[in-house]
């Protein structure tokens, strides 16, 4: 079965600039995953190579198992996407914006068109170019819903909108997951928003994909040890798979990614030291795979 969303040693570079690096990523069916990376880490390079916006130097990028850079339309009709930053008919009104939008989609359905309008609080008369950013963004997701897709795609979904629009687009895309089993991909660098709908993480970072799976499994990938030894430890102490290590004197603090129960075992007993373990939130996990 194809993945919604299979990358496969994409590389993508600006003149002397790599921003992506042999990376291979998938996105599983159903799955509501949150790609989170800094700010320039390449999170809109990627959506955009993804959905043949852009075209990689090497690698492959499929939607639905068809290249990308030449999606049919029978796929794009599968797929709703929301940009970074709404690009579109400015002296349009919103109404008009939503009809000539629904006029390439043979599933648009403007019942729901017009009920999310009303209760996001949109004028249907009113200039897009008169609409306050947060608006815009409201208006460039009904846009992405409103032919149903399998697949949606968010490129810092909810960056503009408040607290209590956020958390009701969040509330709705969780309700769409569980009832309908849409897959979703969405990028932002607010973790909470993570934590509270995401099944699924990918942490871009260097231009790779350093840890893709189940949100759960991340917490257990990357967690903080806290080392109490009978002896003083050595400075230049080393710890496999330490992400950040503080040495002081008898104790130690080090973030790990990726080691197991047999080595922490072993550590502790060529340290002669007593080892437990801190289970890390989303932005601490974030905090500490970048320096």
């Amino acid at each position: 079965m194809n993945h919604p969303i299979a990358l496969s040693g994409l590389n993508k570079a600006y003149a002397d600039k790599t921003v992506l690096r042999n990376l291979d990523f998938h996105l599983p069916h159903g799955a509501v995953m949150g790609l989170l990376g800094q700010n320039g880490a390449g999170k809109t390079t990627l959506i955009q190579c993804a959905l043949g916006l852009l075209k990689p130097q090497t690698g492959s990028a499929c939607v639905f198992g068809e290249a990308a850079w030449n999606l049919g339309p029978a796929n794009k009709q599968r797929l709703g996407y929301v940009a970074q930053e709404m690009d579109c008919f400015q002296w349009m009104s919103v109404s008009q914006l939503l009809e000539y939008t629904g006029s390439f989609y043979r599933n648009w359905n403007p019942l729901r068109v017009s009920e999310l309008v009303a209760a996001w609080g949109l004028d249907p008369g009113k200039r897009v170019s008169k609409l306050s950013p947060g608006q815009k963004q409201r208006l460039s997701i009904i846009q992405a819903l409103g032919h149903d897709p399998e697949l949606l795609v968010l490129d810092e979904p909810v960056a503009s909108l408040d607290p209590s629009a956020r958390r009701r687009f969040l509330k709705q895309l969780l309700e769409m997951n569980a009832t309908q089993n849409k897959s979703v991909l969405f990028s932002t660098h607010i973790t909470t928003d993570i934590e509270r709908v995401a099944s699924h993480v990918a942490v871009l970072k260097n231009g790779v994909i350093a840890y893709q799976g189940e949100l759960d499994g991340l917490k257990e990938h990357v967690f903080r040890l806290r080392i109490s030894a009978r002896s003083v430890l050595p400075d230049d102490l080393t710890i496999p798979g330490s992400l950040k290590l503080r040495v002081d004197g008898k104790a130690a603090v080090a973030s790990v990614m990726g080691i197991g129960a047999d080595e922490i075992e072993k550590l502790s007993t060529h340290l002669n030291a007593s080892i437990g373990i801190e289970y890390l939130s989303l932005e601490d996990i974030f905090l500490e795979l970048h320096p």
